[in-house]
C-alpha cells in the first residue's frame, strides 16, 4: 500500500512526465519565483493557449441585433448600459464604474450612441473602432464636468424619435444613473431591461461554450497540480497561492477559495487561519476567464484517509449531482434541477430542505461567474440548448466539515452535459 508521501511523490513524476494538450511551447510565467521554486507538479504546466479564439465584432454585431428582437418583443424602445459585463457583450468596450456617466444607449431603430464625458472621448472612440460599433458611424455625445449627462441621454433619444416610451435600464445600471434620466425625461418609462440582456447572455452559442470549455479545462488542470504540491502542516493561503500559481503557468489569472476541516462546513469559508493535515477535509472553489468566459469549480479531497462518515457525504453529493445533471434538458423547469439534487440529499438524512444543503443547486455562468437564470425554487423558467450553469450541490455539517461537487453544466438539445469530468473520490479526486 502506498503511503501517503509516496502517493504524492509518483503523481508528481505523472503530471512532470506527460503533455498538457493544446499547450504553447511558450512559457509565460507571471510570477517572479524561478522555477526552481516551484513544486515539479507546478512547474512542469505550460500554456494552454492553441485554439483559442477571441470573439470578432461580427459576432458582437449580431448580439446587437438580437438585443433588438427582444426589445422589440417586450415592448422597449430603447436599452441603456453602463460599465460592465452587459457592455463588452455588446460592444466590446471595457469601461469603469464612477460618479461620470459613461453610456451606450441602443434604441430598437436607428443608430445607437455614446454619452461620454469630454476628456474621455478619444478613449471612447478608439475602443469602439474595435467593436461592432464604430463602423456603423456610432454618435458620441460628450459632456463637461459642468453640464448634465442625462440630458445628452434624453436629447440622443429625442433625435431618434423617442421622446417618450420605454427606456430598458440593464440591471446593473446605478440608480444615481437612472434616476437622472428620469428627472430630465420625464416622459420616457424606465423600465427593467434584464429581460433583453438576460434574454441574450442566458443561452451560449458554440464559440462561447469552447470558451468555458477551456476555461474549465484549465481551472481542472490548475487544481490537479496543486493538489499534487499538497505538504502536511501547509496553510490554507498557501495552498490557493499554488492554485494561483498554477493558472499563471497555464496562461491565465484564475484562483480559489480554500476552506479546511470544520471551515470547510461554511459555503464560503472564514477569513480564520487554516492548516492542512492528515485527515482533514479541504475544499476549494474558483475558477478563471478565458476571452472573458468563466469556469466555476469545486472539489473537496481529504489528506490521507477519509473517515466512514466522509466517504458517505461524498457519495450522497456526488449522487445530488448526477441527479441534477440528469433531470436538466430542454423545456424543464429551472426549480425541477435544484429539486432533483435535494431530493437525494434529503432521502440520505441530510434534509430537510436547506439544514445541510443550505444554498440552491445552481446559478447560471457565462462572462460573470454568476448571471441569469438561476437553479432555485420557484424559478419556473424553462431550460433551453446553450444555457449554461454550475451544478453544484453541497452537504455541510457545522464543526465538522463540508463537501462540495462542482461542475459547469451545458444544456444540450436533448439533455445536459458536464464539462468537466466528475471527482472521482474523496482521496482520488482527479482521478489516478
Amino acid at each position: 500500500m502506498l503511503t501517503r508521501r509516496a502517493f504524492l511523490e509518483a503523481s508528481t513524476l505523472a503530471v512532470a512526465g506527460s503533455a498538457v494538450p493544446g499547450a504553447a511551447s511558450a512559457e509565460t510565467p507571471s510570477t517572479t519565483q524561478g522555477q526552481e521554486d516551484l513544486p515539479p507538479s507546478i512547474a512542469a504546466l505550460r500554456p494552454m493557449r492553441d485554439g483559442v479564439e477571441p470573439i470578432t465584432a461580427d459576432e458582437r454585431r449580431g448580439r446587437v441585433e438580437r438585443a433588438r428582437e427582444l426589445m422589440t418583443a417586450q415592448g422597449l424602445d430603447a436599452l441603456m448600459l453602463t460599465g460592465g459585463t452587459s457592455l463588452v457583450y455588446v460592444s466590446n468596450v471595457r469601461w469603469g464604474l464612477s460618479e461620470r456617466l459613461f453610456a451606450l444607449v441602443i434604441p430598437v431603430r436607428g443608430t445607437p450612441f455614446v454619452v461620454c464625458p469630454a476628456f474621455e472621448e478619444d478613449r471612447a472612440r478608439e475602443q469602439l473602432e474595435r467593436g461592432p460599433l464604430g463602423p456603423d458611424g456610432t454618435d458620441v455625445l460628450t459632456w463637461q464636468e459642468h453640464e448634465s449627462p442625462y440630458q445628452l441621454v434624453a436629447s440622443g433619444l429625442t433625435a431618434r424619435g423617442i421622446a417618450a416610451g420605454a427606456l430598458g435600464m440593464e440591471e446593473t445600471v446605478r440608480f444615481l444613473f437612472a434616476d437622472g434620466v428620469a428627472q430630465v425625461a420625464p416622459a420616457l418609462r424606465i423600465v427593467s431591461g434584464t429581460p433583453v440582456t438576460a434574454g441574450c447572455r442566458g443561452r451560449k452559442d458554440a464559440h462561447e461554450i469552447a470558451l468555458m470549455r477551456h476555461a474549465s479545462a484549465v481551472t481542472l488542470k490548475a487544481y490537479d497540480a496543486a493538489y499534487r504540491a499538497v505538504e502536511d502542516g501547509m496553510s490554507q493561503s498557501r495552498f490557493a497561492e499554488l492554485v494561483g500559481l498554477a493558472h499563471d503557468r497555464l496562461g491565465y489569472s484564475g484562483g480559489a477559495g480554500v476552506q479546511v476541516g470544520q471551515y470547510a462546513a461554511l459555503p464560503h469559508g472564514s477569513v480564520e487561519r487554516q492548516e492542512l493535515r492528515e485527515g482533514t477535509v479541504l475544499l476549494m472553489d474558483g475558477g478563471c476567464a478565458v476571452e472573458g468566459y468563466r469556469s466555476d469549480i469545486s472539489r473537496t479531497f481529504v489528506i490521507g484517509t477519509a473517515t466512514a462518515r466522509m466517504r458517505q457525504v461524498f457519495e450522497v453529493v456526488h449522487r445530488a449531482q448526477t441527479a441534477a445533471l440528469r433531470a436538466a434538458r430542454p423545456g424543464v423547469e429551472c426549480q425541477a434541477v435544484d429539486a432533483a439534487a435535494r431530493q437525494v440529499i434529503d432521502d440520505a438524512g441530510f434534509g430537510p430542505d436547506y439544514k445541510y444543503f443550505t444554498h440552491r443547486v445552481g446559478h447560471g455562468i457565462g462572462m460573470d461567474g454568476h448571471e441569469w437564470p438561476y437553479l432555485v425554487r420557484d424559478n419556473t423558467e424553462r431550460l433551453a440548448p446553450g444555457m449554461a450553469f454550475s451544478d453544484e450541490p453541497g452537504i455541510y455539517l457545522p464543526g465538522e466539515f463540508g463537501v462540495r461537487l462542482e461542475d459547469d453544466m451545458v444544456i444540450t438539445d436533448d439533455g445536459a452535459e458536464l464539462l468537466t469530468p466528475q471527482s472521482p473520490s474523496l482521496e482520488d479526486p482527479f482521478g489516478a
